[in-house]
């Protein structure tokens, strides 16, 4: 039975409680809450406290090889021990990722922890782990590998933010570990499901593809998303439609109309039928409207939404966001970040007049406001929105890139509690062209700036003309040309937004809907509390910096585009039958969540990513376009390798160092195909493909000449290797295609083959 491995039991009696924080800077924090405590080699102790800490992760799961030992002591990656589903998963001390041995460091660290967990005079243990479901599992598994079969009583220290003042008032309303029981259940089952899925797949796509590919259950959907967007702008081809419009002076004042109505390419005469109908029936003003309204300001900020502001007005990555993010928090500076809420709790009201007292302090206009906009308990899972805390820094404290992120967390605060209304003058006019259409115009004008002198507002002035009811509009209708636009490439905003409910459709209206307060973000809420986005605030930002480093996908300035790695990954996933898509990834947040809740057991979590992960392996078994390989090698194939029958003599083709080539050359044989075309790799998987069948699947990753990617499949033509782009004339190897010459039966050149690391990284979330 699996099971949270960390709950203890109490004893009788009060002596020293041992604090063991996740990491070196939130031990200093909470001994500077505490106060007047002696530094140790490795801690801190007074009469009533000892402080230590952990480096993050001390303890990992255990590889493969810890549950299936390899034959003759020798590891190698093999399908004879996949897939693995441990009985019971194994901890163990984080071992050098070169080396392969523990730690010493961490070694040295735990067996301190472990002399201090068992100190006669500790009866209280304390878990100080950063205030999510990992930091709950970093510090349990600490506890329960150090105390072992001893029981002790086990407290929760849970900190919003890391100032003294909450770290005292924390300590005296600590309560005890069993209470976090189901927050540590799924972190447990989340970090078992990415073990199955992260270890299982990785392995299995390595060794049928012959190149190591990074799988898991986040990193895979996102690189996916990524992919097919490109992809529809890569094979996006623009449409020519017609519009009728009308851009005429009525009283001097340009009035501008746009017809709803379309008309495809071959209906210009329709269109102009329609504009010359339009004109002879005339407009006129059948409607103005004009009303003062409050506009609001944004709402507080979640990790994901602060991380799309900071991309977008910044062009700052989602790494270096959260690293700063982070660094602000640990100074105290801020409250917890890896937060998925706009919201406050309602218990945190006094704390916000007191962070109010502060800010007014310094010259700005704020008062606390006690609005649903602001306080909903109903939109906290476990943490609230970021805010600034009492303790503001000086500017001369902090660094351009961290003034930048603290600035607009604490404007947007400002903004949020600000005295002075935006108040602005909306004005709509209503014309209609009898009754054919009707045209609204709606226009904006800020009377009195209030809040976003502080924060930004991105909406300018629009005055519309000065019309009356009644008033005839001068109107003269004509054709207009236009084209279709290919979908965007996806931001570090419209990714977060994707990710945080994948399901959901683009909504015109919400930004309106917020201003108006009336506030539409209950279906995102219900989205992330049922465990539908992909990944967590807590960890998307690490799988797709991954995903980065894997050379998936590629970060400039804000915007993301797919690599020629990842479009190998997808490719051969969905080859190999590994879908990894949106909807099996959110089945499983939903199964984290029943357990995060209660509803379900870690085990039987478990069992559905085992039962999908079957399910791959058995559909696999039918997969004969993939060569399997017993011990792969991350590269593309190993020097000297036989790859199949030459097409011309029979005799065997090998893999030599810039070539594939015939062994039959000694009588004469001229078969030769480079290893690398067009900048990409052929692997010997590919080449004995084409050997085998006379054909490749299509292979992505080739670059043009001019530095365009392009995709395509190799083929035999009269013992030629060609490029055959389907329906498009076959084009050789080298060759430019957009040139499309005639000559389609050319040997590929030769080039050095690109270098690619032999080192697997751990497979990820």
């Amino acid at each position: 039975m699996r099971t949270a491995p960390g709950a203890a039991g109490g004893n009788g009696g009060v002596k020293m409680k041992l604090i063991i924080a996740e990491k070196p800077s939130l031990a200093r924090n909470i001994v500077a809450g505490i106060g007047k405590m002696e530094k140790k080699n490795g801690y801190f102790i007074n009469d009533e406290y000892i402080v230590s800490w952990a480096f993050g992760h001390l303890f990992s799961l255990a590889d493969i090889e810890y549950y299936a030992p390899p034959k003759n002591g020798r590891a190698r990656w093999t399908l004879e021990n996949l897939p693995c589903f441990p009985e019971k998963f194994h901890f163990e001390l984080k071992k050098d990722s070169a080396s392969h041995e523990v730690d010493p460091g961490v070694k040295r660290q735990f067996d301190l922890l472990t002399s201090l967990c068992r100190r006669k005079d500790v009866d209280t243990v304390v878990n100080a782990g950063d205030a999510d479901r990992e930091g709950e599992i970093i510090v349990r598994l600490c506890v329960s590998n150090a105390l072992g079969d001893e029981k002790k009583r086990f407290l929760r220290l849970w900190l919003p933010d890391q100032t003294p003042e909450t770290v005292r008032s924390a300590l005296s309303e600590m309560k005890g570990e069993e209470e976090y029981e189901n927050l540590a259940s799924e972190g447990f089952a989340r970090t078992y499901i990415d073990w199955l899925y992260g270890v299982n797949l990785t392995r299995y796509a390595t060794i049928r593809t012959g190149k190591l590919l990074r799988v898991g259950r986040v990193i895979v959907p996102i690189v996916r998303a990524i992919y097919e967007r490109d992809l529809e702008i890569r094979n996006f081809v623009p449409d020519t439609y017609f519009v009728i419009q009308s851009a005429e002076k009525t009283n001097g004042e340009l009035v501008e109309l746009v017809s709803k109505n379309k008309f495809a390419k071959d209906e210009r005469d329709k269109a102009q039928a329609m504009a010359d109908l339009y004109n002879r029936t005339g407009a006129v003003v059948t409607d103005v409207k004009s009303k003062t309204d409050v506009i609001r300001p944004g709402k507080l900020y979640s990790l994901s939404t602060l991380q799309n502001v900071l991309g977008k007005k910044y062009k700052m990555s989602m790494k270096e966001s959260l690293e700063i993010i982070q660094r602000l928090y640990e100074n105290g500076y801020l409250t917890y970040p890896r937060t998925n809420s706009e919201y406050l709790a309602t218990a945190e009201k006094d704390k916000v007049r007191a962070i109010l007292a502060g800010v007014a302090k310094l010259g700005y206009p704020v008062r606390f406001r006690d609005s649903k906009y602001i306080f909903d308990d109903s939109k906290i899972e476990s943490h609230s929105a970021l805010t600034p805390t009492y303790k503001i820094p000086a500017k001369d404290k902090l660094t351009e890139r961290e003034n930048q992120v603290y600035s607009t967390v604490f404007r947007r605060f400002v903004a949020v509690f600000c005295s002075e209304e935006c108040i602005a003058e909306r004005s709509e006019i209503n014309i209609a062209v009898g009754n054919l259409e009707t045209f609204t115009l709606k226009g904006t004008v800020i009377r009195q700036p209030g809040w976003t002198k502080y924060d930004d507002y991105g909406q300018k002035d629009k005055i519309l003309p000065k019309l009356a009811v009644g008033e005839v509009v001068n109107i003269n209708f004509a054709p207009a040309e236009k084209q279709t636009v290919p979908p965007k490439h996806y931001t570090i905003e419209t990714l977060n937004n994707y990710l945080k409910n994948p399901f959901k459709e683009d909504k015109a209206k919400a930004k309106e809907l917020e201003e108006s307060g009336e506030v539409d973000d209950a279906e995102d809420y219900k989205a992330v509390f049922e465990g539908l986005e992909l990944g967590t605030e807590a960890t998307r930002t690490g799988i797709i910096d991954n995903a980065k480093k894997s050379g998936y996908i590629d970060l400039k300035k804000d915007v993301y585009t797919i690599m020629s790695g990842g479009e190998f990954l997808i490719n051969s996933l969905t080859e190999l039958g590994i879908t990894m898509d949106k909807y099996k990834t959110a089945e499983l947040g939903k199964a984290l969540k029943k357990v995060y809740h209660g509803e379900m057991s870690i085990d039987d979590s478990v069992k559905l990513a085992e039962s999908e992960i079957s399910d791959i392996f058995k559909a696999g078994e039918g997969v004969t376009n993939l060569i399997l390989q017993a011990d792969p090698e991350p590269t593309g194939g190993v020097y000297g390798e036989n790859v199949g029958k030459c097409p011309l003599c029979g005799s065997p083709v090998v893999r030599g160092r810039k070539s594939y080539g015939c062994m039959g050359y000694k009588d004469g044989c001229t078969f030769k195909s480079g290893i690398v075309i067009c900048k990409r790799e052929i692997t010997s998987d590919e080449m004995r493909m084409l050997l085998e069948r006379g054909t490749t699947r299509t292979l992505y990753g080739f670059i043009s000449q001019k530095g365009k990617k392009f995709s395509a499949k190799l083929v035999l033509r009269d013992g030629n290797v060609v490029f055959d782009f389907a329906a498009k004339q076959a084009e050789k190897p080298g060759e430019k295609p957009e040139e499309k010459k005639s000559a389609a039966k050319a040997t590929a050149k030769a080039k050095t083959p690109a270098k690619r690391s032999t080192r697997a990284a751990k497979p990820k979330e």
